[in-house]
């Protein structure tokens, strides 16, 4: 397997994957939730969260970005 030339732009400017990331946290979250169990949050309200973030991944991962293709505005 060979990265992509410009790696460190996808890596920095990717949406894609700043929503998997951000999908990640609140997974971990949901489980910390769980063991913990503080007063006043339900069960799966991270993981829905999470569910609707890994959704708008995979709609960005689809989407071309402008910073990639050479234009800025």
């Amino acid at each position: 397997m060979i990265l992509i030339e410009d790696w460190r732009a996808v890596l920095a400017k990717a949406w894609s994957l700043k929503f998997n990331a951000a999908a990640g946290l609140l997974g971990a979250a949901e489980v910390y939730i769980a063991l913990v169990q503080p007063a006043g949050i339900p069960n799966g309200v991270f993981a829905g969260i999470a569910a609707v973030v890994s959704l708008l991944a995979f709609g960005a991962r689809l989407l071309a970005q402008r910073e990639f293709n050479g234009t800025d505005k």
